[in-house]
């Protein structure tokens, strides 16, 4: 008797997985035509996922530091179930809290994925340009996977672009082989050529072409100023959202420009050293074995002021009202440096030191300064003399420069800590908002191993508000959320969202702040000087 009711319940168990799996095995993958041809996606949880689209072709052998060509056609249907290798990148350190390595890189890497609701219609567009300060990450980290955003209403769009050395190259002999007469920039164009696929092709997913949203952390917030000020991006997109920008000056073509060698300098520079003189000779040079050289040898990621794709700094485009006339979200971490400690020079041994630096550094300024960071918690004080020479003097400059072109722009900070990032002292880290404005909370298969996990209730309530705030943005230039305070734009009274254990609004962030680093700035530019991280007790040098 008890092996029959066993073996009835072994062939339940049996039937129920075979129900399952040609159940499964049944159900439609979505399929959608575009001009390249057929792709088939695949279904998860309400949305249709289609990843690794081509929108450009491999930048392959002599395609390599090349614009980006179109990508080519195909015959039959395409499966577009699996991401795309991520572009060539060197590896990080495996104690890094942003250590998360791809499965596989490639230089045919110019692909991208959509997430959209089935059924969508001309719904809004975001896309999303990852972070990795231009050298590393890719558009299929599973942390800003866009699911969760879709599902709130929008045709979410992840992109790859060219990194280190590959991608912002520049060098006098590519200038010559150029149509326009330019080098570098390559990983910028790549964004721009995926805004135009974007635009030739999204409708096919139900997204609307004439309401897209770029949006992009760190280094993809860097790459928001870039297409912001880029004339070769102008109505590709309009709305923009930037977490924690920087917009620091970065080389010109052909000449030297604060303090910095010549893009075109530094790139020969860079072939001396690897003995590699020519692009000939940099061409033949396997992209990781070249990759991993030109780090070692302090290669920055950067944009080039060429006159074509960026045709002067960020900083000075803002300053013209040159800039894509768009709404604007930007904001940065209270405690961003929290996770990049190595800007961070060594506390002086007395307050006297740090004091005397100071003075030196600024000069009339250092009343000023020493009131917004005073030399009771130097430590801290240099935490947050570099979170906003760097992000938040930005993150407002951006914003307010927007509402002045009569743009709503909208400003926030994220402050919001939880149990596991206040044990490792990472409260608001930098990136830290990331599983937040993914509706990652709680998921620490979707975040990288040494990430501190946040997991309590307040963090997905939270999560559930940001996502709000995002999508309504990206629908209709005004964030907003039926579960927190109205978002007024930054030009009533510099009115700002504050992200701490639940949001709240307010006024006039960092009383003091963003007018003492101004003027800050503006002396570092007469002088011809770079205005980046050499602050605080290192302003002096």
């Amino acid at each position: 008797m008890l092996f029959r009711l066993w073996f009835f319940a072994f062939l339940l168990v049996i039937c129920s997985s075979m129900s399952v799996s040609i159940h499964a095995a049944s159900t439609p993958r979505p399929t959608v035509q575009i001009s390249q041809g057929v792709l088939q996606g695949v279904k998860e949880r309400g949305l249709a996922v289609y990843r690794g689209i081509p929108y450009a072709a491999p930048a392959i052998g002599a395609l390599r530091w090349k614009p980006p060509m179109p990508a080519s056609g195909w015959q039959g249907t395409r499966d577009a179930s699996r991401f795309g290798p991520a572009c060539v990148q060197p590896e990080i350190p495996a104690s890094s809290i942003y250590f998360d390595p791809p499965p596989t890189t490639s230089e045919d890497c110019l692909t991208l994925n959509i997430y959209l609701p089935e059924n969508a219609r001309d719904v809004p567009v975001i896309v999303w340009i990852h972070g990795g300060s231009l050298r590393i990450g890719s558009s299929g980290q599973p942390l800003s996977e866009g699911d969760e955003l879709a599902r709130k209403g929008v045709v979410f769009v992840s992109i790859n672009y060219r990194l280190g050395a590959l991608g912002w190259l520049a060098h006098p002999e590519l200038s010559e082989q150029s149509v326009h007469k330019v080098s570098g920039n390559y990983g910028l164009l790549d964004q721009i050529a995926a805004l135009r696929w974007v635009r030739d092709n999204i409708h096919a997913f139900g997204g609307d072409p004439g309401n897209v949203t770029i949006m992009g952390e760190s280094a993809g917030a860097l790459s928001v100023t870039y297409l912001l000020s880029s004339p070769l991006a102008r109505g590709l997109f309009h709305k923009a959202i930037a977490q924690s920008p920087n917009i620091r000056a970065v080389p010109e073509l052909s000449q030297p420009v604060y303090g910095m060698k010549s893009a075109e300098e530094i790139g020969a520079s860079l072939g001396r050293k690897l003995d590699k003189p020519t692009i000939e000779a940099l061409r033949t040079m396997d992209a990781q074995s070249l990759t991993d050289a030109a780090t070692r040898n302090g290669f920055v990621s950067q944009g080039t002021i060429d006159g074509w794709a960026l045709k002067r700094q960020v900083v000075e485009t803002f300053d013209a009202g040159e800039q894509a006339k768009v709404p604007l979200l930007a904001g940065f971490n209270s405690g961003e440096l929290r996770s990049q400690r190595a800007f961070v020079p060594p506390v002086p041994v007395s307050r006297e030191l740090y004091e005397k630096a100071i003075r030196l550094g600024y000069g009339d300024l250092a009343p000023e300064f020493l009131r917004l960071y005073p030399s009771s918690d130097m430590e801290q004080s240099m935490l947050d003399t570099l979170r906003d020479a760097i992000y938040g003097w930005a993150s407002e400059r951006l914003v307010r420069q927007q509402s002045r072109e009569g743009q709503r722009a909208y400003l926030y900070i994220f402050d919001h800590c939880y149990q596991a990032a206040r044990k490792k002292d990472l409260c608001a880290f930098h990136a830290s908002e990331l599983p937040f404005v993914f509706g990652k909370t709680g998921d620490a298969a979707k975040i990288p191993v040494n990430w501190p996990v946040p997991d309590e209730q307040a963090a997905r309530d939270l999560s559930q508000v940001i996502m709000d705030y995002w999508v309504l943005f990206a629908k209709t230039g005004a964030p907003s959320s039926d579960a927190g305070p109205p978002w007024q734009a930054y030009s009533e009274g510099q009115s700002y969202l504050h992200f701490g254990e639940r949001p709240f609004a307010a006024s006039d962030p960092l009383h003091g702040m963003f007018e003492m680093q101004e003027e800050f700035v503006h002396r570092r530019r007469k002088a011809g000087r770079q205005w980046f991280i050499d602050v605080g007790i290192r302003a002096g040098r």
